[in-house]
């Protein structure tokens, strides 16, 4: 094998054209972990942040941008790769906290997934970034349950198509927020029972009114700032927001009164610092919960595009754009 790989990297902080094409060494795996000889890699908007400048990786960990990929399991740790029941030659993909816009990638051998049978690389590498994230944040952290109804901010975004079908599949009433009528008219096809259009309609009097005052159980947030407080508007009693990013600033002011009358939780997390052992029990949970969904076609990855790792920047503009429904996706030759 090759000594080195292609890469896409950060050569200046700031607009989509820093990133670049460049040869990096081929990096190798460590303890419980494996190489993937990359197909595809998902683009995300915290890879967006760090090509800015506002969200370096964790220590230790490469400074290429990229948070999941698809491909072939080239080498690793035999131990571990046995453990889970992995071989080199499988497919795969992985949720990793960085490197991922590369020929080559290493991951923790706990965070690979069997690639779904019936699915193509692309479609792959779009799963592990929002499949993990809206796991961990919409059933784990606010535990909705069938029955219950949730809203999703930014329906028609990676983690929006991922968490309306995921809802959906586990029985509850779904909710979505979009910035345009084609986009919320993409939400409802892809399964969401009800679209606001945020830009014409006021979320809170539209949530209540399809929940017949009742209001919202749980809240995905993307946006954070002023939406809080209106979100502490719409939800039912023990209702729950959880803040996945903040796109809408940092701060927020809202109605106490209302967290105590109604007994709200507001919370919130990041998945990139998080130990290999909090991310290896979500990637189990998928496995069993998530994958037989994918493999029946249920649940279907939603991508918009794709580029060829060169053009990594037209991605990048293009995601900046908010123009693109479900997941944009870079593909590798090597």
């Amino acid at each position: 094998m090759k000594n080195v790989m292609q890469a896409v990297e950060i050569s200046a902080f700031g607009p989509p054209e820093g990133l670049c094409l460049a040869e990096r060494p081929l990096p190798q795996p460590g303890a419980g972990e494996l190489l993937i000889r990359v197909a595809a890699s998902g683009v995300n908007r915290p890879d967006v942040l760090q090509r800015k400048g506002h969200y370096a990786p964790p220590p230790g960990v490469s400074d290429l941008p990229g948070l999941e990929v698809a491909g072939v399991v080239e080498s690793g740790d035999a131990a571990a790769m046995a453990q889970a029941g992995i071989r080199v030659g499988d497919r795969v993909c992985a949720l990793v906290a960085g490197g991922g816009y590369a020929a080559y990638c290493v991951a923790p051998v706990a965070q690979c997934l069997p690639v779904p049978e019936g699915l193509s690389d692309v479609e792959a590498a779009s799963l592990p970034e929002t499949f993990f994230t809206v796991w961990s944040n919409v059933f784990d952290r606010a535990r909705l349950q069938a029955g219950e109804t949730l809203l999703v901010q930014g329906g028609s975004s990676g983690i929006g198509v991922t968490a309306i079908q995921l809802a959906r599949a586990r029985g509850a009433t779904v909710i979505v927020t979009a910035g345009t009528d084609e986009k919320c008219a993409a939400c409802l096809a892809l399964g969401a029972h009800h679209a606001i259009n945020y830009k014409s309609q006021d979320f809170v009097a539209e949530a209540q009114r399809i929940t017949e005052g009742r209001g919202v159980d749980v809240v995905l947030d993307m946006v954070a700032g002023p939406y809080v407080a209106r979100e502490v508007e719409c939800l039912a009693e023990d209702g729950r927001v959880v803040i996945i990013a903040v796109q809408g600033g940092v701060k927020a002011e809202f109605n106490a009164a209302l967290v105590l009358r109604k007994r709200l939780t507001i919370t919130g997390s990041t998945l990139r610092p998080r130990p290999v052992a909090f991310k290896a029990a979500i990637a189990k949970a998928l496995r069993e919960q998530v994958w037989p969904l994918l493999a029946s076609g249920a649940v279907k990855p939603v991508i918009h595009s794709t580029f060829a790792a060169a053009d990594a920047a037209q991605a990048h503009a293009l995601m900046e754009s908010n123009q693109h429904v479900g997941k944009i996706v870079l593909t590798w030759t090597t």
